[in-house]
């Protein structure tokens, strides 16, 4: 399977009732796509601090695992976020020592937060990418779109499981025009969900 290189677009703090949750999204270099990933409050913090180059007073977990892997000559080559079952991403860490690579199952805020500290290139696949990608309109386009639309009341939590497909698909492209990654997200595996 041929690998499309991703990038780190933005990180933001959840609008979700889900306390110290974030969307992590990435972008791929050479398309339109994003993919918005829900991650933890740690796991955004610990992504926040290296992409800062802030050095925080302790090693936290993923210092650790880069500094364990220095120590027994492994330096990670790539993070790919490998594949989506059921609304949950997976994440592959491939490492090497100069001899053999090897592939780490990591979940991909863990695996991110890892290939930064590294400064490693991060790949997805064109089946993910095509299954919970999304393509932003442009601004004139997505202001169109909301005045067209119908006005639809936010639904919370489990709701969207009882929302008709097309429903569920005008909410996406709200969400999308909005920019709430978050919300697309979930709107986006409920859909999948159904498919």
């Amino acid at each position: 399977m041929e690998k499309l290189k991703i990038e780190i677009l933005g990180l933001s703090s959840s609008q979700s009732q889900t306390s110290g949750s974030f969307a992590l999204v990435l972008g791929e270099v050479d398309g339109e796509r994003r993919l918005p990933i829900i991650i933890g409050m740690f796991e955004a913090q610990a992504i926040a601090l290296e992409i800062e180059k802030i050095v925080p007073n302790r090693p936290m977990t993923h210092d650790l695992f880069k500094s364990f892997a220095n120590a027994f000559d492994y330096s990670v080559e790539e993070i790919v976020i490998s594949d989506l079952k059921e609304g949950v991403f997976f994440a592959k860490v491939v490492c090497s020592n100069g001899e053999k690579s090897i592939e780490v199952d990591a979940r991909p805020s863990d695996a991110i937060a890892i290939g930064i500290r590294f400064d490693v290139p991060f790949y997805t696949y064109e089946a993910v990418l095509s299954e919970a990608g999304i393509i932003l309109t442009d601004e004139e386009e997505a202001a169109e779109e909301l005045e067209e639309q119908i006005t639809i009341e936010k639904p919370q939590g489990d709701q969207l499981k009882d929302l008709p497909l097309d429903t569920l698909e005008e909410l996406l492209e709200q969400a999308l025009s909005d920019e709430d990654y978050e919300k697309a997200a979930k709107i986006r595996d409920e859909i999948n969900k159904r498919n």
